[in-house]
């Protein structure tokens, strides 16, 4: 890269859960992990929850088998450099971006990740609705804690594990600066995200996070998607015996989420996404901060 180099950028967020945002057609930038966490550092950087490059599906690698159904793909990189399969308030931003830079319009689009081709739908309204795919609840009693408390939580898996414990008041879950504890430590090997989450209304709750490695952050697609499916099952509301969709809407600290499972078990997220900045990020800067 010159260091007199000045690359585009864009910054956008979804339900607070931020990113800075590469648009990178033909593939042409090697953005290494250095430089992500460099664009993400929130003191010496632009500052983000991670990045999303926009590259044209038949211009990457691990794209190009997806091109015929989708033409971009979202190459997510966590804040921290490391590569991600996927992001549902990412997907959201980035189908945003696209509208914004002109390459789709309202309505449905297909959007390639390293989880797949995920289907999206832009209304007139503004919202972008997102197919999350399946959720998995995996047999077992769990239980977390917080100090002296602890909870029964159901084991919802959306592709990432998630343990959703229902409460009396969402100051219970503390800090959430650490990790809490679970049991039994063979449920989640790999760690866990867990909800803590109270009653506002029929079919309407509130949520806190703990994201593994990450601490509570202001919103998480996944684990709102995991809170919506344990509040159906404990409410009798599963659609694969009801028949009829499950619609919960979710407060979480940056905003609201609205999701929905069918009847065939397939799980859609629905919520804003907002382009607030666009700039040029200098070369030589970048150059310098990953030496």
């Amino acid at each position: 890269m010159s260091t007199r180099t000045r690359i585009p950028f864009l910054k956008g967020h979804g339900t607070e859960n931020d990113f800075v945002i590469v648009p990178d057609p033909e593939n042409a930038l090697d953005l290494s992990p250095a430089a992500v966490a460099a664009l993400c550092d929130r003191r010496a950087g632009i500052g983000g929850d991670g990045v999303l490059r926009v590259v044209r599906s038949a211009a990457h690698p691990e794209a190009g088998a997806m091109a015929a159904e989708a033409e971009w793909f979202m190459d997510y990189r966590n804040g921290d450099g490391s590569v991600a399969e996927m992001c549902g308030n990412g997907v959201r931003v980035f189908a945003r971006y696209l509208q914004h830079a002109g390459h789709v319009g309202e309505g449905d689009l297909a959007i390639a990740t390293r989880a797949g081709v995920k289907t999206v739908h832009i209304a007139k309204d503004g919202d972008i609705t997102v197919g999350m795919g399946r959720a998995r609840l995996p047999e077992g009693e769990v239980t977390v804690s917080v100090g002296e408390h602890s909870w029964p939580a159901r084991n919802v898996n959306m592709g990432n594990p998630h343990a959703v414990a229902f409460v009396d008041d969402l100051a219970q879950a503390g800090h959430l600066y650490d990790p809490p504890p679970f049991s039994p430590a063979a449920a989640y090997p790999d760690g866990v995200n867990v909800e803590f989450v109270v009653d506002r209304g029929p079919r309407h709750v509130a949520m806190r996070v703990h994201e593994r490695g990450s601490g509570e952050t202001r919103s998480c697609g996944t684990g709102a998607c995991a809170v919506a499916v344990a509040a159906a099952r404990r409410d009798g509301a599963d659609p694969g015996v009801t028949g009829t969709p499950a619609t919960y809407t979710v407060d979480l600290p940056g905003g609201r989420l609205v999701i929905t499972e069918r009847p065939d078990g397939e799980i859609e997220m629905t919520g804003p996404a907002v382009i607030v900045a666009e700039g040029e990020i200098d070369g030589e800067w970048l150059e310098n901060a990953v030496r």
